[in-house]
């Protein structure tokens, strides 16, 4: 999988997206694979496109090792349209956000850990819900679905060299998502 995500992102390099108002860059690198991935900047905000923001290419497809895992956890007949892949290096974090950029929030929220452990923070659908926070680990795999697909959630700090798997990337996260309805 890892293979997969690193011939991957040689098509679509990382980049840094912005927060819709003030600019500010994200602490997370990110890239994305599937016909839909995800982005962020001042000038359009929150948003699924067809193609990378900087080098203006359709985003490469998601890896059939990812693929794998949505259609054995996900139960859900139809694949996902969007794998982000955000890369968590050293003092990289997440704050607490609900995915709700989708059309449908039917389908579930598939996430996938690689490389370095998390401190993974889960509330509730309320921005004021209480949280309890647990770790990941590489190899975990996370399903948000039903009342918890609009949960809250983030990533509170990642450990360093916590994982030899992919020590030049530190923490690799795949979120897979639906976008459309099908």
């Amino acid at each position: 999988m890892l293979a997969e995500v690193r011939a991957g992102m040689a098509a679509a390099p990382p980049f840094r997206p912005e927060m819709p108002r003030t600019g500010k860059p994200f602490s997370v690198w990110m890239t994305n694979f599937g016909p839909l991935g995800w982005v962020s900047d001042r000038t359009g905000g929150y948003r699924y496109q067809p193609a990378h923001p900087v080098t203006g290419e359709p985003w490469p497809p998601i890896p059939e090792a990812i693929l794998a895992v949505w259609r054995e956890v996900a139960r859900y007949r139809h694949d996902p349209e969007a794998c982000l892949v955000n890369l968590y290096g050293p003092g990289a974090r997440m704050g607490l956000h609900q995915d709700r950029d989708e059309e449908t929030f039917d389908a579930p929220v598939v996430s996938i850990s690689l490389g370095d452990r998390a401190r993974f923070r889960l509330g509730g659908t309320e921005r004021k819900d209480p949280t309890a926070s647990f770790w990941l680990d590489s190899g975990d795999v996370l399903v948000l679905e039903g009342a918890a697909r609009l949960a809250f959630h983030g990533i509170d700090r990642v450990v360093p060299d916590s994982s030899t798997l992919c020590p030049d990337l530190g923490r690799v996260n795949l979120t897979l998502r639906r976008v459309t309805r099908p």
